[in-house]
């Protein structure tokens, strides 16, 4: 099996950000052109909420937006018809991109019509980079609400956030 090379901090989920960002490129027909800069940084704004002395990285796609060899690493199922919750605790560390912390994550999502969706997080450790994933089933056009909790090891604060996601299958 091919090894992957070993990135800094949180640079897998930094990956799976882009490409979920970047599945909605333009081409002939499709919207007009858009700043890459203002459209990076919109999407890194909806993607992380700033609590303070930490910040949590958000992200939720559909598993096929994953390239192959990352899905066999961890071991996750490519498919239109699942989707990948991921969650990243950082801690600020001045003159730094911050550093890769555990915690405690829970996530639950719920379908417009208040249908529960399993969330059974993993941690997952590669190098200094610690994340959180979980995987669901979806259906066209289905759109999840997750709420996310996280306390990050030896602080008794709890961080909560919400956020929405919508999936096409088709």
């Amino acid at each position: 099996m091919k090894r992957l090379p070993r990135l800094p901090r949180v640079s897998w989920f930094a990956l799976l950000v882009l490409a979920a960002s970047g599945s909605t490129g333009c081409g002939p027909g499709d919207e007009p052109f858009v700043d890459p800069d203002a459209t990076r940084a919109q999407t890194l704004a909806e993607t992380f909420k700033d609590f303070g002395d930490y910040v949590v990285h958000f992200n939720a796609i559909s598993t096929d937006q994953l390239a192959p060899e990352i899905a066999r690493t961890y071991d996750i199922v490519r498919s239109k018809n699942k989707a990948m919750l991921n969650i990243a605790i950082i801690r600020k560390l001045e003159g730094t991109l911050g550093e890769s912390v555990p915690g405690r994550v829970r996530a639950r999502a719920t379908n417009l019509t208040g249908q529960l969706k399993s969330v059974e997080l993993r941690k997952i450790v590669e190098g200094e980079a610690i994340y959180y994933i979980a995987e669901m089933p979806v259906a066209n056009g289905e759109t999840l609400i997750f709420d996310v909790d996280v306390s990050p090891e030896n602080e008794a604060t709890r961080f909560s956030l919400r956020f929405k996601q919508s999936f096409y299958t088709s």
